[in-house]
C-alpha cells in the first residue's frame, strides 16, 4: 500500500507538473496518499429532483431534468455571456455562463435531455442558475461523485487556475479507481472485528464517493477512530517509554519544613481539591520515576500554594526547587507571595529576572551552587548556562504554553544524570478531550474549588445604550474604595483603530471621573513604563486602570473588584474568562461587565451568554472549543499541537477519543513496546507517521 500511496501526485492522470506544484503549495498535497487523505468538508444530496415550478431563489441547491430549447450570446468581448432557456413539463428557467462561453455553445445540444445542478438566484423577477453543472445520461458513468456530491476546500489562487472543488473531486475518483485492491489494512484484524469497522479501502472510497448516509457514517467513524487511536497510542507509548527510561529522585520523607508550615504558617485551611492534588504529587515523587504533572486550576484557586508545599517536600529531602514564570511581573508576584508565606521559616528564596543587577546575581549564583538557597523564582533568565544548582530536584513552570519546548528542556539539563521532577501549572482551563491529546503524556491534576471566603464573580452583559447606568455603578464602587479595570481589545500593528479606541476610552473615563486618577497600560509601552503603571495601580495610587489584554496574566490586586470589558464581542471565550479572573482576588463581591454593540453574531452572543451563565472554567473551555476548534485555543497554538487532525474534531468527537484512548491503554498495558505479532501493524503505523527532527517527547 505504502508504495502506491507514496507516488508523486504529478503522476495522477489529469494532474501533471504545474497542477502538482499548485497542490503542494496551497494544500500540502504532494503524494497520492496526501490526496486520498484530503477529506471533503461537506456533501450535497444529489438524490432529490425538483420540478421547475417548485424552484425559488432562497433554495441552496437544486437538481432538475429537462431540455434546452434556445440559446443566445449576449454582449461582446469580456462582457459576453451565454444564456439558455431550460424547460421541463412544469415551466422554464434561465441558465447563464460568463466563462468558457465559446466552449459551452459548441458542446451544449438543443432538445437533448440534461440533468442541471446548481444554486438558483433571481434577477429582474426571473429565476436563473449561473454556471450550472450539466450532465447527460452518457455522463452518468463518469459522474463526479456518488449520490452525494463531495465539496473540498480550495484557495483563491487555485480557483484562478481553474482548480475548483469539482476538479479535486475528479482527481479523487480517478485515484480511488486506480487504488482498488492496493490499500492494505493499518489496524489489527481483531480490533476491526471487535469494533465492527469497515476496511480502510472501503472507508477511503466511501468518504469521497458516498452512496448512502449510513455508508458515510461508517466511513467517517472508521477514519476518525483510527486518527485519534494512533495519536493516543503514540502519546501513551511515549509515556510508558519515559517512565521506563527516566528515573526520578525519591522524596521519601515528609519532614520538618513541610510539617511546620502546614501546622503553624498556613494562613487558611487547604481546600479538598488542594489536598487531593498534594496527595497525587506525593505519590508521584515517591516512586523513583520522574514526575510530569499538569496542574490546572482557575485564577485564584491556590495553585501557587500547592507548588510551594511541593517545594518544601523537595527541601525536606535535600533538594532545591525553581519556579519559572513567563513575565517579570508574574515572577515578582510569585516571589512576593512565596516570601510572605515563608516569613518566619528558615527558607532562603531568591528572585532572578532579566533586570537583576550583576552584583546581586553574583551573590545569588554562589548561594545556589552552595545549596544555601533552597528556592529560586524567575523568568527565562533561569535557563541561562551560568545558573547552576547544587541539587535541583523540582521544576515548577507557570503558564507553560508561554514557553517554547526547547526553553523548558534547558531546565532539565541542570541535573546531569537524573532530571528534576516537573510540575506544570496553567490557569487556562483545558477541555478534557484536548488535555488527553495535547497533554496526554502528562498526568493531570485539577483544582476545581475556590479557597474559602472567595465569592463567585457576578457577570453582566450590557449594550452601549446602558453606558450611563454602568458609569453610575462604577461611581458607587469607587466610593466604596474599590479599584476598576477597563479593558479594550488588543492593540496590533494593523489595527490603528484599537489604539485610538484605547486613547479615546482613557479620555472619556478621565472626563467621567474627574476626581479619580486613571492609569493606562498597553503592549506598545516600554517594559519599565508598563511596570511603573502596574505598580501604581497595585499600590492604589491610580484607581482605574485602562488597559489592553496585557493584564490578562499578571498582577494581583485584591482591591480591584470590577472588570469592564469593552467590545467584549471581539474577545475569545477563554480570554474573557482569563480577564475576569483578574478580579475576585479579595473577600469583596466582584463584578465583570461585558459591554458590546447591538450588532453581534450569534457566535459572539453565545460566548457572552456563556460568560454570564457560568464561572466554571472547564465548562467555558468546552464551549470555546466547540465554537472555535482546538487549534485556536489559548495554549495550543503556541505550544504546537504536535499533530494535524484531518477528519476528527476534538470539540465534537470526545466519545470516540475516550474509546480510542481506553483501547490504546489496554493494548499497551499488555504489550508496551508493541512487540507481539498481532500488534506489528500498529508498530509500523506509528513508525511511518512523520516524526519531528528532534524527539521532544521526553520533555513535558
Amino acid at each position: 500500500m505504502a508504495g502506491f500511496l507514496d507516488q508523486d501526485i504529478k503522476f495522477l492522470p489529469g494532474v501533471g507538473p504545474k497542477r502538482a506544484e499548485l497542490l503542494a503549495k496551497e494544500l500540502k498535497i504532494k503524494t497520492f496518499g496526501d490526496l486520498i487523505y484530503y477529506f471533503p468538508y461537506k456533501y450535497i444530496d444529489r438524490t432529490r429532483f425538483y420540478n421547475i415550478s417548485e424552484i425559488h431563489a432562497q433554495m441552496p441547491y437544486i437538481q432538475v431534468k429537462g431540455k434546452i430549447r434556445s440559446m443566445e450570446t449576449v454582449g461582446a468581448g469580456r462582457k459576453q455571456r451565454l444564456t439558455a432557456r431550460f424547460y421541463d413539463s412544469t415551466g422554464s428557467i434561465e441558465l447563464i455562463w460568463f466563462q468558457s462561453v465559446k466552449w459551452q455553445k459548441e458542446n451544449l445540444v438543443l432538445n437533448k435531455e440534461y440533468t442541471v445542478f446548481g444554486k438558483p438566484s433571481e434577477f429582474n423577477g426571473r429565476i436563473n442558475v449561473v454556471h450550472p453543472e450539466m450532465e447527460t445520461e452518457e455522463d452518468k458513468q463518469l459522474k463526479p461523485s456518488g449520490l452525494f456530491q463531495a465539496y473540498y476546500v480550495t484557495s483563491e489562487s487555485m480557483k484562478k487556475k481553474y482548480l475548483h472543488s469539482k476538479t479535486i473531486n475528479k482527481f479523487q475518483l480517478t485515484l480511488i479507481h486506480l487504488a482498488k485492491g492496493k490499500i492494505g489494512e493499518t489496524l489489527p484484524a481483531p480490533l476491526i472485528k471487535r469494533l465492527k469497522l469497515v476496511s480502510l479501502e472501503e472507508a477511503l472510497t466511501t468518504i469521497h464517493k458516498p452512496e448512502s448516509i449510513t455508508d458515510l457514517k461508517n466511513a467517517r467513524f472508521r477514519l476518525k477512530f483510527e486518527e485519534l487511536f494512533i495519536i493516543q497510542l503514540k502519546i501513551l507509548a511515549l509515556k510508558h517509554n519515559r517512565e521506563n527510561k527516566f528515573k526520578g529522585f525519591r522524596f521519601e520523607k515528609v519532614g520538618f519544613n513541610f510539617n511546620r508550615f502546614y501546622k503553624d504558617f498556613l494562613p487558611f485551611e487547604l481546600t479538598g481539591a488542594q489536598k487531593k492534588v498534594l496527595k497525587e504529587i506525593r505519590r508521584d515523587v515517591n516512586r523513583n520515576i520522574q514526575m510530569n504533572r499538569l496542574l490546572q486550576g482557575d485564577v485564584g484557586s491556590g495553585k501557587t500554594l500547592v507548588a510551594l508545599m511541593t517545594m518544601l517536600l523537595a527541601m525536606d529531602n535535600g533538594f532545591q526547587s525553581c519556579l519559572m514564570a513567563p513575565t517579570e511581573i508574574l515572577a515578582q508576584q510569585h516571589f512576593q507571595s512565596i516570601s510572605n508565606f515563608m516569613e518566619g521559616m528558615n527558607v532562603e528564596v531568591g528572585l532572578l529576572t532579566g533586570s537583576t543587577k550583576a552584583k546581586v546575581r553574583k551573590v545569588l549564583h554562589e548561594a545556589l551552587e552552595s545549596g544555601k538557597m533552597q528556592i529560586l523564582i524567575g523568568t527565562h533568565a533561569l535557563i541561562e548556562d551560568v545558573v547552576n544548582f547544587k541539587n535541583l530536584g523540582l521544576v515548577v513552570i507557570d503558564e507553560q504554553h508561554r514557553f517554547g519546548v526547547a526553553q523548558r528542556a534547558r531546565l532539565w539539563q541542570k541535573n546531569e544524570l537524573i532530571p528534576p521532577h516537573v510540575l506544570v501549572m496553567t490557569a487556562t482551563p483545558i477541555p478534557r478531550t484536548l488535555a488527553m491529546t495535547v497533554y496526554g503524556d502528562l498526568d493531570v491534576s485539577v483544582i476545581d474549588e475556590l479557597p474559602p471566603g472567595r465569592k463567585p464573580i457576578e457577570t453582566h452583559h450590557f449594550f452601549e445604550n446602558r453606558r450611563k447606568q454602568v458609569n453610575n455603578f462604577l461611581q458607587q464602587q469607587l466610593e466604596k474604595g474599590r479599584q476598576i479595570y477597563i479593558v479594550y481589545p488588543l492593540i496590533t500593528e494593523s489595527e490603528k483603530m484599537d489604539l485610538k479606541n484605547l486613547e479615546e476610552g482613557f479620555r472619556h473615563i478621565s472626563e467621567a471621573f474627574p476626581h479619580i486618577k486613571v492609569g493606562m497600560v498597553h503592549g506598545r509601552l516600554k517594559p519599565a513604563e508598563k511596570e511603573k503603571a502596574m505598580q501604581q495601580f497595585k499600590q492604589g495610587e491610580t484607581r482605574i486602570m485602562v488597559a489592553t489584554t496585557v493584564i490578562e496574566v499578571g498582577v494581583d490586586v485584591p482591591n480591584a473588584s470590577v472588570m469592564v470589558i469593552e467590545s467584549a464581542e471581539r474577545f475569545g471565550l477563554s480570554q474573557l474568562h482569563q480577564l475576569r479572573g483578574r478580579v475576585g482576588r479579595g473577600a469583596e463581591q466582584s463584578y465583570c461587565i461585558l459591554m458590546s454593540s447591538y450588532k453581534i453574531s450569534s457566535e459572539s452572543s453565545k460566548r457572552l451568554s456563556t460568560m454570564v451563565r457560568t464561572n466554571d472554567g472547564f465548562e467555558i473551555a468546552e464551549v470555546d472549543m466547540k465554537l472555535r476548534g482546538p487549534g485556536d485555543l489559548e495554549g495550543t497554538q503556541q505550544s504546537g499541537m504536535g499533530f494535524d487532525l484531518k477528519i476528527a474534531n476534538l470539540g465534537k468527537d470526545g466519545e470516540i477519543l475516550k474509546m480510542a484512548r481506553s483501547i490504546a491503554s489496554d493494548i499497551l498495558s499488555v504489550d508496551p513496546f508493541l512487540q507481539k505479532e498481532e500488534n506489528s501493524l500498529l508498530l509500523k503505523n506509528i513508525q511511518s507517521t512523520k516524526q519531528n527532527e528532534f524527539d521532544w517527547s521526553s520533555i513535558s
